[in-house]
């Protein structure tokens, strides 16, 4: 056999691909890689649709159409004001007459006005502030359910080895003198319990 030939089977022989598979070590899989990118996106897809799945799931019709209510104020009396300054400009005539009109609300049903409408952006405020604190808790409470360490890995990293401690970590059994005395501990300990009882 010539030269050629064993040089054909140094990088073609037993199945193998050498150029290939350097390539592969510089490049990456092209294959492999859009699988995992794949995997990636579904993955984080997935975790989106269960955080959002819940939604508003445990309300009633009546209590949509409620939210759907409570949406309006705000629009409508940002886009009124709105429109009163473009009638301003279109008709001033018809402008004046209701500005006239308004000239003549008693100040006591004004201040009666502000504060339903005070009251409303306070209660809508807290509301939405609950719902938020609620939708966090939700989420605290599926995270401690499955922790981090006992999750499966994702595709792309399931290369890498997953260990409780790092490589080389000696637990707390095995150092000398754990149980020693520890003059700066005890003098903190001290210090913070003389406090309390001062207090």
């Amino acid at each position: 056999m010539g030269v050629i030939g064993q040089l054909f089977d140094l990088l073609f022989g037993e199945g193998r691909n050498v150029v290939k598979e350097t390539a592969e070590v510089l490049w990456g899989n092209q294959a492999t890689q859009a699988a995992q990118d794949s995997a990636l996106r579904r993955a984080t897809l997935e975790q989106f649709a269960a955080e959002f799945a819940k939604g508003d799931t445990g309300k009633s019709g009546f209590d949509r159409v409620m939210d759907g209510l409570n949406r309006i104020p705000r629009p409508l009396m940002a886009f009124g004001t709105i429109g009163l300054c473009v009638s301003a400009m279109i008709d001033p005539v018809w402008f004046a007459a209701r500005m006239q009109g308004l000239a003549l609300v008693p100040e006591p049903l004004w201040w009666l006005l502000g504060t339903i409408v005070s009251f409303y952006f306070g209660a809508r405020y807290q509301a939405k502030s609950q719902d938020f604190q609620r939708a966090i808790a939700d989420s605290l409470a599926r995270l401690s359910q499955k922790p981090l360490a006992q999750a499966a890995p994702h595709p792309a990293f399931s290369e890498f080895p997953v260990s409780d401690q790092p490589s080389g970590a000696v637990s707390s059994q095995d150092v000398p003198g754990q149980d020693a005395p520890n003059p700066a501990l005890e003098a903190i300990r001290k210090a913070l319990g003389d406090r309390s009882d001062a207090r």
